[in-house]
Formats: C-alpha cells, sequence, structure tokens
C-alpha cells in the first residue's frame, strides 16, 4: 500500500539528475534545465445551466523553450495540479529533443471531470481557459495540443477563440479537425508512434510477432490505436482495458468486436468471447509485452515484481515511477520510456505546425513515412547510446539524449 504520493515533478527531475550526472553537467546548467521557465495559473469562471457560475482552475506551464516554440498538450482531469502540469511540461521538454523536432516543453491543465459538464458548458469552459492563458500562446510562441479528456473538438474551440483577436491562426494548436486544418494520420500518431517501436525492438530481438503476446491498459486514443496497428503488424493482442476493468482471450483478441461493444456500451468490459480481468491482473499477465496506455505511476514500487512481460513498452506518460524502474532493470525487464515511445504524436503535431504555417497539406502516407523516420532514428540512437555505455537503461540513455540537445541549445543562445 502507498502511503504517501511522491511528487511527479520530483519523479521526473529525478531521471533529469541522472543523466545530468552522467553528462557531467555544472550547477548551473542543472538549476537552468531542471527548473521552469513560467508557470500560470488561471482562475475558469464557467456560467452553469442554472445560470450559476462554478469557479475551476487551470494551468499552463512552460519548461523550457531553448530549442524552439513551447509546445504540450492540454488535459481536462479532476486530480490535474501544477506539480503534474509541471513534470509533463519537463517530459515534453527533453520528448521533443530526443525525436529531433524544433520544439520546446510545455503543458496544460484544466482541473475538473469533463464528464461533469454539459457540452455547451465544455465549450465556455475551453474558450474562457483559451482566453486567460491567450498572452503567453501564440503559433511561434507555444502550440497547444489534445491530451487527456481533450479532443479535436477541443482544440477547434480553442483555435476559433484565439482566432477572433488574431484572425487565421491555425497554427495555434494541433491535434485539429482535418476540416480546419488538421494533419492526416494525427489520431493514430501516437498509437503508431508505439507500435514503431515495438517493431524495432521485435526485430533486434528476433521476436516472431504472431508468438508476441501484448497487453494494453488503456483503451482510449492511444490505447485502441496501439492496438489496433498492433494486430495489423501480426502481433497478438490478448488483453485490453478501461476505466471499468479489462479483458483478456489469450488467443487474441477480435478488436472489431471489441470495438463494436465499445460503441454500444462505451466500455471493453463484457465483449463476448473475452474473460473479465482488473486493472491490476491486466499488469501482471504473463505476456511478451506490457504496454501502459492510461494514468501515470501504474507501475510501483509495490508491485514491480509481479510484472511478468519481457517488455514495457511507455505509451502513457511517467506510468512507471523511479523505483519500479529501478526494480525492473535488476529483474531484466526491458522498459523503453515515454519520451520515445509516445512521442508519436508531437511528431505528427509538428507536421501539423509546419503544414499550417505553409498553408500546403500533406498525404497521410508523406506523415507516416516521415514519422517513422523519426521514430526509428530516436529508437536506433537510444540503442546504440545505451549500447555504447554498457551498464544505463534505454530511459537512462533517452534522457542523455534529450537533455544534451537542450543544453547545446542552451549554451549556443549564450544561456549558459
Amino acid at each position: 500500500m502507498r502511503l504517501t504520493k511522491p511528487s511527479a515533478f520530483q519523479a521526473v527531475t529525478d531521471s533529469f539528475h541522472r543523466a545530468a550526472d552522467q553528462l557531467g553537467l555544472n550547477d548551473s546548467t542543472r538549476e537552468l534545465l531542471s527548473g521552469t521557465y513560467r508557470e500560470i495559473r488561471v482562475q475558469v469562471p464557467v456560467r452553469t445551466a442554472d445560470n450559476s457560475t462554478r469557479i475551476v482552475y487551470g494551468y499552463r506551464v512552460q519548461h523550457n523553450g531553448a530549442r524552439g516554440p513551447y509546445k504540450g498538450g492540454v488535459r481536462y482531469h479532476q486530480d490535474a495540479d501544477l506539480d503534474e502540469v509541471r513534470a509533463l511540461a519537463s517530459l515534453m521538454t527533453w520528448k521533443t529533443a530526443l525525436v529531433d523536432v524544433p520544439f520546446g516543453g510545455a503543458k496544460g491543465g484544466v482541473q475538473v471531470d469533463p464528464a461533469t459538464l454539459p457540452g455547451a458548458e465544455l465549450e465556455r469552459l475551453t474558450r474562457r481557459y483559451l482566453s486567460q492563458v491567450s498572452y503567453v500562446i501564440g503559433e511561434r510562441r507555444d502550440i497547444m495540443a489534445p491530451d487527456m479528456n481533450t479532443s479535436a473538438q477541443t482544440m477547434a474551440w480553442m483555435m476559433d477563440e484565439y482566432g477572433r483577436k488574431s484572425g487565421h491562426t491555425p497554427a495555434i494548436v494541433t491535434g485539429k479537425p482535418v476540416e480546419l486544418g488538421g494533419s492526416h494520420g494525427r489520431a493514430a500518431a501516437t498509437g503508431r508512434g508505439t507500435v514503431m517501436i515495438l517493431e524495432q525492438v521485435a526485430a533486434h530481438r528476433g521476436w516472431d510477432a504472431a508468438e508476441t503476446t501484448v497487453a494494453i491498459q488503456g483503451y482510449g486514443n492511444v490505447g485502441s490505436w496501439a492496438a489496433r496497428l498492433a494486430a495489423a503488424e501480426g502481433f497478438r493482442v490478448v488483453a485490453v482495458s478501461d476505466v471499468r476493468g479489462g479483458i483478456y482471450a489469450p488467443g487474441g483478441l477480435d478488436l472489431d468486436a471489441v470495438d463494436t461493444h465499445v460503441r454500444e456500451s462505451g466500455s471493453v468490459v463484457g465483449t463476448p468471447g473475452t474473460d473479465f480481468i482488473d486493472n491490476d491482473e491486466l499488469l501482471t499477465l504473463d505476456v511478451t509485452v506490457l504496454i501502459p496506455a492510461a494514468l501515470g505511476e501504474a507501475i510501483r514500487s509495490d508491485n514491480a515484481d509481479q510484472i511478468r512481460a519481457r517488455l514495457v513498452l511507455e505509451a502513457a506518460n511517467h506510468p512507471v515511477t523511479p523505483a519500479a524502474d529501478d526494480i525492473l532493470a535488476d529483474r531484466g525487464i526491458e522498459v523503453q520510456p515515454d519520451i520515445l515511445v509516445n512521442a508519436g504524436g508531437v511528431t505528427v503535431s509538428y507536421f501539423e505546425w509546419t503544414q499550417n504555417l505553409q498553408e500546403f497539406k500533406w498525404t497521410e502516407e508523406q506523415v507516416n513515412e516521415q514519422l517513422r523516420r523519426h521514430m526509428v532514428a530516436a529508437y536506433t540512437a537510444v540503442k546504440e547510446r545505451a549500447a555504447a555505455a554498457g551498464n544505463i537503461t534505454p530511459r537512462q540513455a533517452a534522457f542523455q539524449i534529450g537533455v544534451e540537445r537542450v543544453a547545446s541549445a542552451a549554451k549556443l543562445r549564450g544561456y549558459l
């Protein structure tokens, strides 16, 4: 049982400091790169259907912009707080550097359960939040994107609200509907990038896809796309889950049946021909690959010794705590880190941003081809860095690369 919840930002910063130690960074560089540049907390008043006013709180954190404009999603969740948003903003800094897209790291959050808001109230909240933080964002300053419980529709409202004062500025957000300047391939990008890393590891290890079993915690946008795309590449997806629980079929799930059941019932639970499991059971299944694609801190010191997968792919942000990471490493379980595995989303967001600035749309084939180029290059860099060092994990190698690139940019700008 966890008696206290560690700070998410402290946990992420722990990975930074390990990389800083290994790279021999001096104190001023550590201070510049570990802290946040700007943090905003705003009140977001929302007029409700009964003509009362509800006050919720929103955040925007800009972590580091040495490599380019700030970039990061906005999540709506009742537990969103400044510490979580700080942690996610810092992850974006290292993630964008690792996959070599010219952005810095940022993140936003609104402390609200969107399920409690009717559609009209959700739109009003979105527009008000955007208005409250509009003075620190811009097409070449800070670009927003969808995250947990936000969507292409959320981005459409944000783009429209920002455009009321600034005119036609589609590059202010990414992850928009294609009809409003969104990119082909963006919806699937994070899941697709996850599967690209799965393919790379499987090829490196000589695994046969048909014999490689996969369990995915989370069946939202990322998890569902990862499941479908992994199955399309021949991997055997045997378990998926959502907030209500999970389903298991050792011979492989019929994902068409799963998707049909989700549309009809709102959950994967109860899909015909599957056994019910809870989310904790899913994490400890005897499978080849475990993909946490839900909330953070799913794998902790109190359950890491029960993980039986040979490979963990972090499709969620920060799903493995530092203590659990050490336990898994000691047990010989490979963990490919979030700043690599789920970087497909921000990579295609970069493509969308570029298309918007140029007013020139790419085909989905072009998007996927360029995504593969970035993901494979990043994976190869991590693999080669880890192999050269001989005694570091993929996470440590990934952070070394990201931190090194940001430190170099900061030095060239004259910050250090």
